[in-house]
């Protein structure tokens, strides 16, 4: 398992329903539980976001490899955690 970066703003609406399904998920398979991810506040963190290829937020990464970016749903942030628990 591998853990997830995600980049965020605290302004984003995408970004906060990222969170929410998130919760649901993890409430939903206790597995996505064990799915480290730090978060990153671009706002806070430009330099260090600035490294990283993406341009909408959020932004999920497995190690260096962007998973998902922008509008989030059920079934693309379910692959993020997916694609961390199969690394």
């Amino acid at each position: 398992m591998k853990p997830v970066l995600m980049f965020m703003t605290s302004w984003c609406s995408f970004c906060r329903r990222a969170f929410q399904i998130i919760d649901t998920l993890r409430e939903e398979n206790d597995a996505y539980n064990a799915v480290e991810i730090t978060v990153v506040d671009e706002d806070i963190r430009r330099e260090y976001a600035d490294t990283f290829d993406y341009y909408f937020v959020p932004a999920f990464f497995i190690g260096d490899k962007k998973v998902h970016e922008g509008i989030p749903t059920k079934e693309k942030i379910q692959s993020v955690f997916d694609k961390a628990l199969a690394d």
